[in-house]
């Protein structure tokens, strides 16, 4: 008899492997819940030149004056890390920007992002909602679980309204490593918050009266 596996056996191995690792892949799953995260614009993302440094585009500045606005520096290399933890990338503003505008002017940096909520939309979720005591953001509306402004007003909103807002000074150098903290705590909370998948184990009864 041969030392060697057969080609048969080997795929027999293969395929045990691959059916435990995916046996194991919604447990691994459900350890980093996916985060729906929203950047305000005015003052957060789109910062006058002296209140911080901005992007470099490819575009020459007279065209992409025309087309867009500057985009804080730090604003690519953050998305980029948010997309690679699994995060979905929002933009949320109170301004009339068209959802059209914003998505042209970000993607002149490369950037792209899943849903877009203006004034025009925000106004109507309240509606919906039947909000009296309107918050000039309700992030809640939209299924966002955390929301990057510069207005400490919108965070108080948000106590009062019950959702998560991190605030960002526009001098604030490190403003990026302030929200992938504050990522990383909302994603603590929500992985507490779910319910256990698996069933805990029963203890025999020799285990209950040697407790």
């Amino acid at each position: 008899m041969s030392r060697y596996p057969t080609l048969q056996t080997c795929q027999v191995y293969c395929t045990r492997a691959w059916q435990a690792i995916k046996s194991c892949m919604p447990a691994l799953l459900s350890t980093r819940p996916r985060i729906r995260i929203s950047f305000d614009i005015d003052d957060t993302l789109a910062c006058q030149l002296h209140h911080c440094a901005v992007e470099h585009s490819w575009l020459p500045a007279c065209v992409h004056r025309w087309l867009g606005e500057p985009l804080r520096m730090g604003t690519r290399s953050l998305t980029r890390e948010l997309r690679r933890q699994g995060c979905s990338v929002w933009v949320y503003t109170s301004s009339g920007r068209t959802p059209s505008y914003i998505k042209r002017w970000l993607l002149l940096y490369g950037i792209r992002v899943d849903g877009v909520v203006n004034s025009v939309l925000h106004n109507r979720a309240l509606a919906v909602h039947g909000l009296l005591n309107s918050p000039s953001k309700f992030p809640p509306a939209f299924d966002i679980d955390l929301h990057v402004d510069d207005s400490e007003g919108v965070q108080l909103e948000g106590h009062d309204h019950g959702f998560r807002v991190v605030v960002v000074n526009p001098e604030d150098e490190n403003w990026a490593r302030r929200v992938l903290d504050a990522v990383a705590e909302v994603r603590a909370q929500l992985a507490r918050q779910q319910p256990l998948r698996h069933p805990q184990p029963v203890p025999r009864r020799s285990e209950v009266f040697s407790s």
